[in-house]
């Protein structure tokens, strides 16, 4: 009896990660004996032992549990820690990335299948020459295309990283379609394909680097270099299957160019529509412009904060990557004044660590920021240029924000510096409270998304300033 309750009595206990626990009981013989939890998706829960030191080494029982059949492939294509060294919503997008990837692996072999047509593979009139020609000025005209797009729009990626994965992978869409394309009329196929690779290499930019900042996004544990790794396991996985896949396919096709042509329609509608779920999966933490404005807008509506997941979802994805020029931060101060008046006009009032100029007949609002403004700073900036444009709007607003909106509509045109101020006092009363629901809500206040321009200022004629 002595001995069964031996057994019965749980020593200690381990588990590996968030993974199920296994306890540990004393065997009658007072070795160690260990569930192997892990076993228990299969129905094989089971024990194995580890005998007291200075048994008979050949009597030994596994120091280790064996492993269940899937715990080898998540060690290989999934971030050490998985699930919780990850963001929650890793899982849904890398599943549906992983669909796209393969649907444009696919894609893609149709498209090189094309263009080695086009280049005269098979064709005896065809020279060494001029294929290496057509080849040299396709890349060339990839790599200035590259170069040219990372100057223009690389410091904008971060900001909308989804709607720039989209844009990138709906891109290469139409790039592999005109490789398609591009036999079909002999005399225009250098251009063709240089301008396909040209929109190879912007997708090239725009999803390296929106990748790079979803990877930031979905590393937990300061681990962005396994998530990274992983994912790049998982792309190589799915490409491969990709090419055994078109190895049966692509002989299939080669005689009927129909078929390839609906072949390739029914995978980019696949490819993007799985672009599109994987995207929308995504929750990001951060506030962005759009991501703001939509928060902004329901609190001003429904005194409610929206949670990221919420906002995420209703977050715009088809235009957000050309927002209009409503709002634009750290402008310099020599482009909003040109004299003194000028000058003390705009500073009067201000006592934050930004001045603030609002263009009422376009609804553009310009942020002067000033050396000290910190992340919290530029979000009360934004959240004020916004809230200005709000006052034009016809919804419904908080008491103190609904009546500014009455004298301003009622009495003569105010001087819009005449308005901001007024804002800066209605904005000392909803801020506080906003940025609590934001931080309730889970949002990370203490960084942002926002486009922010590196101009700063300094000003003398401004009051004390507060630096948040």
């Amino acid at each position: 009896m002595a001995d069964d309750a031996g057994l019965e009595t749980q020593l200690c206990s381990e588990q590996f990660g968030s993974g199920e626990a296994r306890g540990c009981r004393a065997a009658a013989d007072g070795s160690l004996q260990w569930e192997v939890g892990g076993w228990r998706w299969w129905g094989l829960s089971r024990a194995f032992t580890v005998k007291p030191e200075g048994r008979d080494a050949g009597e030994v029982g596994a120091p280790g549990a064996p492993s269940p059949p899937l715990s080898g492939l998540q060690a290989v294509f999934l971030p050490q820690g998985f699930p919780d060294s990850v963001s929650p919503d890793y899982l849904p997008y890398q599943l549906w990335d992983s669909v796209q990837a393969f649907a444009s692996s696919l894609s893609g072999s149709l498209a090189t299948q094309a263009v080695l047509l086009g280049i005269g593979v098979g064709n005896a009139k065809a020279t060494v020459s001029a294929a290496t020609a057509t080849w040299l000025v396709k890349d060339s005209t990839g790599m200035l295309g590259r170069i040219v797009f990372a100057w223009w729009k690389g410091s904008k990626l971060d900001c909308n990283a989804k709607q720039w994965r989209l844009f990138a992978d709906i891109l290469n869409d139409v790039a592999m379609f005109l490789e398609i394309m591009a036999p079909v009329y002999p005399i225009c196929f250098t251009m063709t394909v240089s301008t396909s690779n040209l929109a190879k290499c912007i997708v090239s930019v725009a999803g390296g680097a929106t990748r790079a900042a979803l990877t930031v996004h979905q590393a937990r544990r300061n681990n962005m270099a396994d998530v990274s790794a992983k994912d790049s396991s998982q792309e190589t996985l799915v490409n491969l299957a990709g090419l055994l896949v078109s190895l049966l396919i692509l002989p299939l096709v080669s005689g009927c160019p129909g078929f390839s042509l609906g072949c390739f329609f029914f995978l980019t509608a696949l490819h993007i529509y799985a672009n599109y779920r994987a995207v929308r999966a995504l929750v990001m933490e951060t506030l962005n412009e759009g991501r703001l404005r939509l928060v902004l807008k329901h609190y001003l509506q429904r005194g409610e904060v929206l949670d990221p997941t919420a906002a995420n979802r209703m977050e715009p994805l088809w235009t957000g990557f050309w927002p209009a020029p409503s709002l634009s931060l750290g402008v310099p101060l020599h482009r909003l004044v040109s004299s003194v008046f000028e000058l003390q006009q705009l500073v009067e009032g201000h006592q934050e660590s930004y001045l603030l100029c609002w263009d009422q007949s376009r609804n553009q609002v310009q942020v002067v920021l000033n050396q000290k403004a910190g992340p919290k700073t530029i979000l009360r900036a934004a959240t004020h240029g916004l809230m200005l444009g709000a006052l034009q709007g016809d919804g419904p607003l908080p008491a103190e924000l609904e009546e500014l909106r009455n004298r301003v509509r009622a009495g003569p045109k105010k001087e819009s510096w005449v308005v901001v101020k007024e804002t800066h006092e209605v904005l000392d009363m909803l801020f506080p409270k906003f940025l609590k629901g934001l931080q309730d809500a889970g949002w990370k206040t203490e960084k942002h998304q926002l486009e922010v321009d590196e101009w700063r200022a300094t000003w003398l004629l401004s009051p004390e300033k507060k630096v948040l």
